[in-house]
């Protein structure tokens, strides 16, 4: 594994992340992610990073789990690379089949998540990956998710966390960021 210029490539990530004031409400600073993607060196060099933090904290990790729906971005072609099962978290009603859900609570509401009862089996590391950790909420209720199914919670990776919303506290597993704010 080369970090010796992971500084670099986190650089370029953060320079590339564009900020939108007032946005989708005054006071809020939203954070893009999407202008990462239209960049394709940039969108490299937030998959190898993504694939290097999992690899140094989990490297035995045996399922990676994107959250609804910006997790599934970054997350499919994490497994991909990994040569791991991707397992996605969808909200209520999005998957088929027999299912495990959890309900959780938002800024303003409550919401459920689903993935397939059979796509974790008891004991399997899993890392959690979603684009943004903000109040933490949505993370915590699938790394609950991921416990109630009978896995181990590995790894909760995002790629931008907002420090100041202090999400990270809600979480009782490893949490890695890769911008942070």
């Amino acid at each position: 594994m080369k970090y010796s210029n992971m500084d670099e490539r986190v650089e370029r990530i953060k320079n590339k992340i564009t900020a939108y004031p007032d946005f989708p409400k005054p006071g809020i600073l939203f954070r893009d992610i999407f202008s990462v993607l239209q960049t394709p060196p940039v969108f490299h060099d937030l998959m190898t990073v993504l694939e290097e933090k999992v690899k140094s904290v989990c490297p035995d990790v045996d399922i990676i789990m994107g959250l609804d729906s910006r997790g599934f971005l970054f997350g499919a072609p994490l497994a991909l690379s990994l040569n791991k099962p991707f397992v996605p978290v969808r909200k209520r009603g999005k998957l088929p089949g027999e299912l495990k859900q959890i309900s959780y609570t938002l800024e303003y509401g409550t919401d459920v998540f689903e993935a397939q009862a059979s796509s974790i089996k008891a004991g399997q590391k899993v890392v959690i990956i979603d684009d943004l950790l903000a109040t933490g909420g949505s993370m915590k209720a699938a790394a609950e998710l991921v416990k109630e199914m009978g896995g181990v919670v590995a790894l909760c990776l995002v790629c931008i966390e907002l420090t100041d919303l202090k999400g990270r506290d809600r979480l009782k597993d490893p949490c890695e960021a890769i911008v942070k704010y």
